[in-house]
Parts: structure tokens; C-alpha cells; sequence
């Protein structure tokens, strides 16, 4: 991810886009290293998603469930890397650029396939500190644990069909 973050830095620093910028030989393999350590990222963390499967481990029960499903979910966010990717875009039923919230930019009146991306993928912090959270607040964590997995899981799954429908995430409900 450091180097990812430092590409990123350096096309902003030279004022050109970062993702999906193939206009110069240069933007080309700046965009594809990217790519790539991405992937080698994705292989780490699939391998780490398995070994949370299958090794022995002391985390309580609901933290363990925490942390698989937050690393399962990290892995499913990266399918809408893909897709973005793959159509050198991030938006659905608009060009990319139009208008968008501040700072974030996502679009506000089309499908913005990083608002599904960004919440999918921070699952892999948001359910072990809400599990952790919650840990000392019921007497049964695995159940309330199971119960934010789902909600957030359906949450995430809303927000990828609302952006691959070409509407805005303020459409989620």
C-alpha cells in the first residue's frame, strides 16, 4: 500500500490523475505498478484470510468471526477495484468528473463504484473494532458480532447495487 499511497502523491504532486491514467508511457507504468503491488497485496491477504480459517488461534470466538469476515469483505471490495479497473472509471452511467461530495468527490448524481469499494473494503477495520467494542457490552458477543456482520455485509451489498445501477449512493435506501 506505501507504494500505491507514494504514486498517488506523486501524479497529485505533478497534477495529473493517478488511477486509471494511461496517456504517457510513464502515467502507463506508474498505473501498473500500482496494479501490481496491488495484487501481490490482494495474494498476501488471501493467504492471511486462509490461515484465520484454518490455523489455530486464541482470539475469542466473535473476534475471530470479526476478523474473517472483515478480511472476506476486504477481498469482495477489491472485485469493484476491478470493475474500475477494467472500464478505466469509477463511475456508472455518467463520465467520471461530474459532481460529487467535498473531498471524497463521490458523484452525487451517478454511480459511484468507490463509495462500495471504500465501505466494503474498511470492513476489515470496522467489524473487529465494532466486535471489540461491543465485546464488553453484551453478554453475547458472537450473536451481536454475527448481527453488525450481517447488517454491514447487506450495507455493503446495497451499495454495490445502487452504483452498478448508475445511481448516486444518496439513493442507498
Amino acid at each position: 500500500m506505501v507504494v500505491e499511497n507514494t504514486i498517488i502523491a506523486l501524479q497529485a504532486a505533478r497534477g495529473v490523475q493517478s488511477h486509471y491514467n494511461i496517456s504517457s508511457t510513464l502515467d502507463s507504468m506508474l498505473f501498473s505498478t500500482m496494479g501490481t503491488f496491488i495484487g501481490i497485496n490482494t495474494a498476501y491477504l488471501f493467504y492471511t484470510f486462509i490461515l484465520f480459517l484454518f490455523s489455530e488461534t486464541s482470539l475469542d470466538k466473535h473476534m475471530l468471526l470479526a476478523w474473517r469476515a472483515g478480511l472476506l469483505l476486504f477481498l469482495l471490495g477489491g472485485v469493484a477495484g476491478g470493475m474500475m479497473i477494467g472500464n478505466l472509471s469509477h463511475t456508472v452511467g455518467a463520465p467520471d468528473g461530474g459532481a460529487g461530495i467535498p473531498f471524497l468527490n463521490w458523484s452525487t448524481l451517478a454511480g459511484d463504484l468507490r463509495v462500495a469499494h471504500f465501505i466494503t473494503m474498511h470492513g476489515l477495520q470496522v467489524i473487529p473494532f465494532v466486535a471489540f467494542y461491543i465485546s464488553s457490552r453484551t453478554k453475547q458477543p458472537v450473536v451481536t458480532t454475527w448481527a453488525f456482520v450481517i447488517f454491514y455485509s447487506l450495507a455493503c451489498l446495497r451499495l454495490h447495487q445502487v452504483a452498478l445501477a448508475g445511481r448516486s449512493f444518496l439513493d442507498f435506501m
